[in-house]
């Protein structure tokens, strides 16, 4: 199993050996359980570490400059992803059902998988704790509601679709996206990165770490802090006035009897 990951690791990036490895060592599981071999050797192995770079968001201005030139039909689609932090496939799964214009709240309780005969293929979102409720803000709001006069939902409620009434899919998305980034000047810029935006903005307006993590609909806060514990606000300062509230008092009080002796 070392030598396997070993040979794996040659061609592969960390994270994909990672994953095989883990859905080996589930066969090698129920093997276990079915009394097919008495130990699982995937128990032990030594995974290649998987660095994670630093999650730089893009500038306001540019996701502005996204919007402004994105097809009208897709106008809605990033502004909604960039005011939400959804996945790219819960977006593409919204219909009009889960969108409440009066409490201004969207449910993600699903992502478009696939569309069969014309027929929605849903799935669940990608965690358990992925289901979950989004505050709209008001321009998310008024980005929705231009959206849906402008091109009415579908027959089967689904908000977002192509030029030619179909649902997206990241195939049929990716070139035009890839030609929007280019012409707003962020080539290579990737469509998750407006989750990164979204994330970045509860961040400097102080929002707390749980906050973000319910927001995102990640599993664990765990997970919130190895992506973006470096955009929180560095705390030097309240850590050192902390310390001088507390030790400088005690210190000044020493000073002042020192001095009345």
């Amino acid at each position: 199993m070392q030598a396997l990951i070993k040979r794996l690791s040659l061609t592969l990036a960390p994270s994909t050996v990672s994953v095989t490895h883990g859905i080996l060592a589930t066969v090698l599981k129920a093997a276990v359980a079915d009394r097919r071999i008495v130990s699982s050797p995937a128990v032990g192995t030594r995974l290649p570490r998987v660095s994670r770079p630093y999650v730089v968001p893009v500038a306001t201005a540019q996701v502005q400059t996204l919007a402004e030139l994105a097809a009208p039909h897709i106008r809605g689609l990033i502004l909604t992803a960039a005011g939400t932090g959804m996945r790219q496939g819960e977006l593409f799964g919204v219909t009009v059902d889960r969108v409440d214009f009066q409490r201004r709240s969207l449910t993600v309780d699903r992502q478009l998988v696939n569309a069969e005969d014309g027929r929605l293929v849903f799935g669940p979102p990608k965690t358990a704790a992925s289901v979950r409720e989004i505050p709209l803000p008001q321009v998310v709001v008024d980005a929705l509601a231009a959206h849906l006069e402008a091109f009415p939902a579908r027959h089967d409620g689904l908000v977002f679709v192509g030029t030619l009434g179909q649902p997206h899919s990241r195939s049929s998305f990716w070139k035009p996206w890839r030609t929007l980034t280019e012409r707003a000047g962020v080539p290579g810029f990737k469509f998750h990165g407006l989750r990164h935006y979204y994330a970045s903005l509860l961040i400097r307006h102080g929002e707390s770490v749980k906050t973000v993590q319910a927001r995102l609909g990640h599993a664990t806060a765990a997970e919130t802090l190895d992506t973006y514990s470096h955009l929180w606000p560095d705390s030097d300062d309240r850590t050192r006035d902390a310390v001088d509230v507390v030790l400088g008092a005690s210190a000044d009080s020493l000073r002042t009897e020192e001095a009345a002796t």
